[in-house]
Parts: C-alpha cells; structure tokens; sequence
C-alpha cells in the first residue's frame, strides 16, 4: 500500500495515476476528495494532515507526504510525520529553498523543519527539492483567457521551472525503487526561461499571440498578498527577481532518476492549453 497525500494537486494527482497504473495499491488522501477525483481502485480518504484520521491506513509500504501552504506555515511537523511512523517509507516533497533560501521562513526554515522530522522519524527517507514549478503559470489563465495578456515582474529573469509532472514521476520511481534511500534531489526543467518567454510559449500552444506587460515588483507583491502570506510573496519574489546561481542553475537529477531529460516548459504548455483558452 502506498498513500499518497495532496492527492487532487497538481503533483498528487498525477503520481496517484501513474501508481495506478503500475498496479500498485494506492491511497489517495486529500481534504477534500471522492472516487472521482482518482482511477478506479484507488481508496480515497479526505483527511486534514494537522488532524488524526482514523481513516488513514496503517503501515503503509511508502508515503508520499506533501505539506500544503497553510500546514508548511503553521503546522507541527512532528504531529503531522507521526501519523506516518508506521511506513516503510517516506517521500517528502520539500523545497530547492532548504538549500538556497535557508534563512526563509516560508521557503527555507519552515521546508527545514519537516525534513528534520522526516529523517529522525526512524523511517526511510527521500527528499525532493524542486524549484518553480511549471503550473505557477495558471495564475495567468484569467487574463490570457480574456485579454490574451500577462502581467509578471522580471520579464528577463530565467530560471528553470519544472513540469509537475516530472516531479510526479521521480516521486513514483522513488517510492517503488530502490537505490533512493536518505537520498535528496533537487528537482529542476530542463533549460531556463524567462517570464516572458513562457508567456510566448502560452502564446504558441493556444495558437494566438500573448503581450507581456512588465510589472514592478511593487505591483507583484501586491497581488500576490490576495492569495498567499506576506512572507511566502516576499521569497517567491525575490527568487524570481534576484535568483542564486543554484536556483538557475539546471540539475541532472531528474534525468539521473528517469532516464530521459525532464519537460520543457512548452511541452507543460502544450499540454495544457485548455485552461489558457
């Protein structure tokens, strides 16, 4: 049995599918979750990861585990690891920020503390690190859809976003391999991109020009705060806009694990070009 938390997101979602269909038995736990949100045969069980679930099996082979914003900002990492204490195994997926932000206490401190818990809980561990992520680009689907525009500061910055998908994937291999024991892999694409290169790539697969339109990072920051903490806006934006060379610099580890180079951010794109329309 492998469970799988944050099964409805966008890497959750994909991971329970691709278990699935390697015939594994599968737990999906989300909040909020039915048998339509997953494959045929998978169990579902809504569950709030900073409550104990009666529901949540016990002794699982492996765990995905996913700490979601509000949980990551306040949660008690070593309530939530505990539900957990039984498994074979746990995946957690982390932050590039542990390593590159380590003062943050969104992105670096917060990340920090449940891989601490992760890897004194008495289990096997892995860690995953990724970087951006390709999806952050449906904050851009309403006006595209209605303006075909973008709005984003640091239109010339690149930095190399990953197709959740890939993460999806390396999450699979390393819950169902071996070899990835107390093992930490930073997640990135293949190549960086500029904001205003992905919205030409947005453009390209709808098949319809898209203008980009520069943003201060005043103006940014101020339309982060309606959906997202002070201090996780704070961070993304200084990622975006001041990035390390580490957080642009592209990692092997997605094509170590998988054996083939990981998305680009046109095929994220093009696979996704109904939200854009």
């Amino acid at each position: 049995m492998i469970v799988v938390t944050g099964a409805t997101g966008n890497v959750g979602r994909t991971l329970v599918r691709i278990l699935a269909e390697e015939s594994h038995e599968v737990t999906a736990v989300s909040r909020r979750i039915t048998n339509g949100d997953v494959p045929p045969g998978v169990r579902t069980v809504a569950a709030d990861l900073s409550q104990s679930s009666a529901d949540m099996p016990s002794a699982p082979d492996a765990v995905f585990l996913l700490v979601g914003g509000d949980l990551m900002m306040a949660g008690d990492p070593a309530r939530v690891v505990a539900q957990f204490a039984d498994a074979g195994k746990i995946v957690l997926l982390s932050s590039q920020g542990v390593a590159t932000r380590p003062d943050s206490l969104s992105h670096g401190r917060a990340f920090a503390a449940f891989e601490q818990v992760v890897m004194e809980s008495g289990t096997d561990w892995t860690i995953l690190r990724p970087g951006g992520f390709a999806s952050n680009a449906y904050a851009w689907a309403s006006s595209v859809k209605a303006t075909r525009t973008i709005a984003a500061p640091f239109g010339e910055v690149g930095l190399p976003v990953i197709d959740p998908d890939d993460i999806a994937a390396v999450a699979a291999a390393t819950l169902t391999q071996p070899g990835h024991t107390k093992a930490i892999y930073e997640l990135t694409g293949p190549t960086p991109t500029t904001p205003r290169q992905r919205a030409a790539a947005i453009g390209d697969a709808i098949g319809e020009p898209v203008a980009f339109i520069d943003q201060t990072r005043e103006e940014a920051l101020a339309q982060m705060l309606t959906f997202m903490p002070a201090p996780v806006a704070d961070t993304t934006l200084d990622i975006l806009g001041t990035p390390t060379l580490r957080e642009q610099t592209v990692s092997p580890d997605v094509q170590k694990i998988l054996g083939r180079a990981p998305a680009t951010f046109a095929d994220w794109a093009n696979r996704n070009t109904a939200a854009f329309r």
